[in-house]
C-alpha cells in the first residue's frame, strides 16, 4: 500500500509527488509515456524528428517510436498539440509564467470584475492564491526576461500604444512587460559565442540563446540535468522528487514508472484506492494507494474517468474545456531583429478582462507552419466565411506563393505576436468517448469536441480586440507589413475540463481539488483549473494550485500542518538537488 499515486508527469504530477515526497510520504508516479534520461544524445534539432505528431520524438504516444501515436477524435478541424513523456507537455512550452489576473478569482471587486467570466471563479482569492505562486515562481526559479533585439522592438511597438511599462508581478491593469520565465538566464560563455566547442557546462551556463525551446531544452551541452535552462518539469520538478531524501529533511525518494498507461481507477465503497496500469508488453499490474492523483492532463483525465466508470452525477466530467481561442498576428520588419535566436517569448502585453498578447519566435519550419495555419483561407484567393476580420491588418489568412516566399525570406526579420484569449467556460466544450474510432489497447480513444465558431460573445470580443492591439503594436514597432492569420483551433493552452469550483452543480472538484464523487481521488494539472485562468500562459497557475493541492492532501488525509506560509523553498538548482542528480545519474 503506498500512500499515494500520481498518475502522470507533467506539468503538475511532479509538483504533487516533489512536495509530498519531500514530506516524508511515500510516492509513485506512473507514467505512460518515455523518460528522455539522455536528451543530448535522445533528441535532435529537426523539427520534424522534433514535432511530427505522428512519429516525432515529441509526441502522444508510446516511448517506442516505430508503433503508431495513441489515437484521439477530433470531430472539428483541431488539433491538440500535447507530448507524452517525462515533462509532459512542458517539453515545448517557452517557460513563460506571468502571474493569472486577480479578476479569475472570487472576492474580485476591482472596476474591471465584471470583464470575466464570472460564473466560473476560481473558488478562493487571489490574496489567498499568491503565496502559492510565489512558492513555485522560487522552486523554478521564475525569473524577469532578458532583453535582446526582438524584444527592444516589441518594447517600441507597445509603448507607443501609450501603455505604461509594468515592472511588478502581479497583474494590474493594461501594460507592457517582460515576461516572467523560468529560463535560466546566460552566464560565463552563454550568450556570448556561437561555437559549440564554448557552450558546454560548466563554462556556459543557462540559457545558450540556441532558439529552439519548443523542442526540448538539452543546453548547456553536459549540464546536470536539473541544470538545463528552461525549467519544465523534467529539468526542475522530476530531479526534486527522484532526489528528496537528499535536500528534505525526513524526506523520500518518490518512485518513478514509465511506459506504464493507467487504464483504471480503483475504488472500495466509494473511495478511490489505487490504479491498474498497463505495460508495452500487455501486462496489467495493480497498486492500492490511500490517495489518488490525476494529472493525465485535460484529455486523458476525462477518458480514463469514464473508462474506470466512474461516477459523473452532474454531467460535468470532461466538459468546460477552454483553450484561450488563440490567434497569430507577424509582421515583416526591414531590420533583422534577431527572431529566432534567445530563448523564444520574453516580452508580452496584458489586457486583464481580454487576455495577452505576447511574443512567440520560432525556428523557421515552425514559424512557416505558424504562418500558414488559418481558418480564414487564402489570402486573396478564397475565405472561410470565418466571421473575423483583420483588424487593420493588411492581408487575413494565409499567404501563399510569392507573398509567403516573400515573408518568409529571412526569418530573422519577423516579429510576432500570439494572441492569448480569456475564454469562457462554455458546457459544450467537452472530452468524451468516441463512438467512432475503436478502442486501442487501453480503452475506448477520447474525443474531443470544441464548438470554434460557437463562442460566447465576451470570448470573440476579447479576440478581436486582442488581434487590433497586436496589429497596432507591430506597426508601430516598424513592420513594412502585418498579417493576420485566425488561427484554427490549435489548442496548445488546454484548461479546466476537469474543473474545480465552489458550485457542485458545474465543477468536479472541490475547493481542494478533490473529487465530490470519489472522495481520495484529486486531480493536480491544468484540467482542475476553474476557467482560462484569466488568459495567462496556464503552466505557472496550473503549478501553484497543484502545490495548494499537495498541501491539501497532506493535510486532510495524513494530519499534517500547512508549510506554504510557513517555510521557505528549496529552488529546484539548489547544490544538494544538483549533487544528488549527478550521484544518481538522473
Amino acid at each position: 500500500m503506498r500512500d499515494v499515486v500520481v498518475v502522470g508527469s507533467g506539468g503538475g504530477g511532479p509538483v504533487v509527488a516533489k512536495e509530498l515526497a519531500a514530506r516524508g510520504l511515500d510516492v509513485l508516479v506512473l507514467e505512460a509515456g518515455a523518460r528522455h534520461l539522455r536528451p543530448e544524445q535522445e533528441w535532435t534539432r529537426l523539427e520534424d524528428d522534433a514535432n511530427n505528431p505522428i512519429t516525432g520524438v515529441l509526441r502522444v504516444g508510446p516511448s517506442d517510436r516505430g508503433q503508431a501515436p495513441w489515437f484521439r477524435d477530433y470531430p472539428q478541424n483541431s488539433f491538440v498539440w500535447q507530448i507524452s513523456g517525462v515533462g509532459g507537455t512542458t517539453l515545448h512550452y517557452f517557460g513563460n509564467c506571468p502571474r493569472p489576473p486577480a479578476g479569475a478569482f472570487a472576492g474580485y471587486s476591482g472596476p474591471d470584475a465584471g470583464n470575466y467570466d464570472t460564473a466560473h471563479l476560481f473558488p478562493f482569492s487571489y490574496e489567498e492564491f499568491r503565496p502559492y505562486l510565489e512558492w513555485v515562481e522560487q522552486t523554478l526559479p521564475v525569473q524577469t526576461a532578458p532583453m535582446g533585439r526582438k524584444e527592444a522592438a516589441f518594447f517600441r511597438g507597445a509603448e507607443a500604444l501609450g501603455l505604461e511599462h509594468q515592472t511588478w508581478k502581479d497583474v494590474r491593469g493594461p501594460a507592457y512587460r517582460a515576461q516572467e520565465n523560468c529560463i535560466l538566464q546566460p552566464q560565463g560563455t552563454a550568450g556570448r559565442t556561437s561555437d559549440p566547442k564554448n557552450l558546454l557546462y560548466p563554462q556556459a551556463q543557462g540559457c545558450t540563446f540556441c532558439g529552439h525551446c519548443y523542442q526540448g531544452c538539452l543546453e548547456p551541452r553536459k549540464a546536470p540535468r536539473n541544470l538545463k535552462a528552461r525549467r519544465s518539469s523534467d529539468n526542475s520538478y522530476v530531479p526534486m522528487m527522484l532526489t528528496a531524501d537528499a535536500w528534505s529533511q525526513g524526506g523520500r525518494a518518490a518512485e518513478l514508472i514509465t511506459d506504464a498507461y493507467v487504464v483504471k481507477v480503483l475504488t472500495e465503497r466509494g473511495r478511490a484506492k489505487g490504479v491498474v496500469y498497463r505495460e508495452p508488453d500487455g501486462s496489467k499490474h495493480t497498486v492500492e494507494a490511500k490517495v489518488v492523483v490525476l494529472a493525465g492532463g485535460c484529455i486523458e483525465n476525462p477518458r480514463l474517468w469514464f473508462n474506470s466508470g466512474l461516477p459523473n452525477p452532474n454531467d460535468w466530467v470532461g466538459r468546460g474545456l477552454t483553450e484561450h481561442h488563440l490567434d497569430w498576428v507577424f509582421g515583416v520588419m526591414d531590420d533583422d531583429i534577431g527572431a529566432s535566436k534567445g530563448a523564444g517569448s520574453n516580452v508580452r502585453m496584458d489586457f486583464p478582462g481580454y487576455g495577452g498578447v505576447e511574443n512567440v519566435c520560432l525556428p523557421p519550419a515552425l514559424q512557416s507552419f505558424a504562418m500558414t495555419f488559418s481558418d480564414s483561407g487564402i489570402n486573396g484567393v478564397y475565405d472561410n466565411d470565418s466571421g473575423v476580420g483583420p483588424q487593420g491588418a493588411d492581408t487575413l489568412g494565409r499567404l501563399v506563393g510569392p507573398d509567403l516566399v516573400s515573408a518568409l525570406s529571412n526569418v530573422d526579420n519577423i516579429l510576432t505576436a500570439l494572441v492569448v484569449t480569456d475564454d469562457d467556460v462554455q458546457k459544450q466544450n467537452r472530452v468524451t468517448r468516441s463512438v467512432i474510432i475503436p478502442p486501442d489497447d487501453h480503452g475506448p480513444v477520447p474525443r474531443v469536441e470544441i464548438k470554434h465558431r460557437a463562442r460566447t460573445p465576451r470570448t470573440r470580443r476579447n479576440r478581436d480586440f486582442l488581434a487590433a492591439k497586436a496589429v497596432e503594436m507591430v506597426r508601430a514597432a516598424g513592420a513594412r507589413s502585418v498579417h493576420r492569420m485566425d488561427w484554427a483551433p490549435l489548442l496548445l493552452h488546454v484548461q479546466s475540463s476537469m474543473r474545480m469550483g465552489d458550485n457542485p452543480l458545474n465543477s468536479v472538484l472541490d475547493p481542494n481539488c478533490e473529487s465530490r464523487a470519489v472522495p481520495g481521488l484529486f486531480i493536480a494539472d491544468n484540467s482542475a483549473l476553474a476557467n482560462s485562468a484569466g488568459g495567462a500562459n496556464p503552466t505557472l497557475t496550473a503549478q501553484a494550485l497543484a502545490t495548494r493541492t499537495a498541501e491539501k492532501i497532506f493535510q486532510s488525509h495524513f494530519g499534517g500542518t500547512p508549510w506554504v506560509t510557513t517555510e521557505s523553498p528549496t529552488t529546484s538548482i539548489d547544490d544538494r538537488v544538483t549533487q544528488a542528480v549527478i550521484a544518481r545519474d538522473l
